[in-house]
């Protein structure tokens, strides 16, 4: 019987998007913004910051959707927006206190709100809706169900199993996941994506907030999520975490949850530390590899999984640069390298179509 992992999901196709990231457009927390920005369906009708507004998204993001930037929630109601998302993933899932009394005025508008923060808000908040039918906050870090011990079910199927792992958080590991995934679609692969944080659920409409599960659940969590996808020919499962950061548990249970078949290295091109904590050092990428490949099959307990492709985010970085810096980690690892925002994904597709 088929668990139903979206139950609580309330973000239709025809409701229209503010997205409110004041003073963060251009911050480190700002990747829930930008990653709905880049791939929600929905009509995104404006971003809310007062910084930047009068401008155009694509001045200030790296990203090619024409979004207009306005300065209130007043501005944003009279772009026709129903529902606003909060478009930032702070460290610690934290919601900013300046904050609050937006999130109350939103409400009171008569706006839904999707927050993707730990920082849950229906307990908070729920009493100021007025008309529950037609208005709602969706708490996207709730788990809709309490999985079973997982039991390596996923080593029986025949698909071919992607797992994005990275070598530090917010490196790219959805962004990349979500490009192969449009590549693929393209090429006529029956795929589906397991979406496992909050931006990814929020984009695809269904997921697991796996960051939400109880440690002891959070491996079932991920099989249950890959079962369900067991007729597909690949499924991608989104990356979390890092085995290298001290901070991080997610890359096991998504490792053990998914029996991985395959997997896409992602990485911030220059990088040379965490970006926090920066006294940890990033190794050699090819050591780093062999570590990945060794946990994900457990000395050939679990399906062989092999780095078959490396995604390297070069924003950061200009483009004769960043060309320079793939063929340089391409020669190191001996592994195809590509920036799949930039240059698209097609090379880390054939790359695993290939193998």
């Amino acid at each position: 019987m088929e668990l139903n992992l979206n139950q609580n999901i309330m973000l239709r196709t025809n409701h229209r998007v503010a997205v409110y990231m004041d003073g963060h457009m251009e911050s480190d927390y700002a990747k829930m913004g930008i990653g709905v920005l880049r791939y929600l369906p929905n009509e995104i009708v404006c971003v809310i910051d007062q910084v930047h507004a009068g401008k155009q998204t694509s001045s200030v993001l790296n990203i090619n959707r024409e979004v207009p930037i306005v300065e209130t929630l007043e501005d944003a109601l009279r772009q026709g927006a129903d529902v606003l998302i909060l478009g930032i993933a702070p460290s610690g899932g934290k919601i900013p206190e300046s904050w609050v009394s937006v999130i109350e005025l939103a409400i009171d508008l008569g706006m839904s709100i999707v927050n993707g923060l730990h920082d849950l808000l229906n307990t908070r908040f729920s009493a100021r809706i007025k008309e529950p039918s037609k208005q709602w906050i969706w708490d996207v870090r709730i788990p809709q169900f309490t999985p079973k011990i997982a039991t390596a079910k996923a080593m029986s199927l025949q698909n071919k199993r992607i797992l994005l792992v990275g070598t530090d958080m917010a490196v790219g590991k959805m962004t990349a996941g979500l490009e192969i995934l449009e590549w693929a679609k393209t090429e006529g692969i029956d795929i589906r994506f397991v979406a496992t944080g909050q931006i990814g659920i929020t984009i695809m409409g269904t997921g697991i907030p796996l960051d939400a599960f109880k440690v002891d659940h959070a491996c079932g969590a991920v099989e249950t999520a890959v079962m369900e996808a067991a007729d597909s020919d690949w499924i991608l499962i989104e990356g979390q975490g890092s085995l290298l950061h001290p901070g991080s548990t997610a890359t096991l249970p998504l490792m053990r949850g998914s029996c991985p078949t395959h997997l896409i290295l992602c990485h911030h091109a220059g990088k040379e530390t965490l970006r926090s904590p920066e006294h940890i050092k990033i190794p050699d990428l090819k050591a780093f590899i062999a570590l990945n490949e060794a946990i994900a099959t457990a000395c050939g307990t679990f399906p062989r999984a092999k780095v078959v492709g490396i995604a390297v985010n070069t924003s950061s970085l200009k483009a004769d640069e960043a060309k320079a810096y793939i063929e340089s980690v391409e020669a190191q690892t001996q592994i195809p390298v590509t920036d799949p925002v930039r240059f698209g994904a097609a090379k880390l597709g054939q790359a695993i179509a290939n193998d």
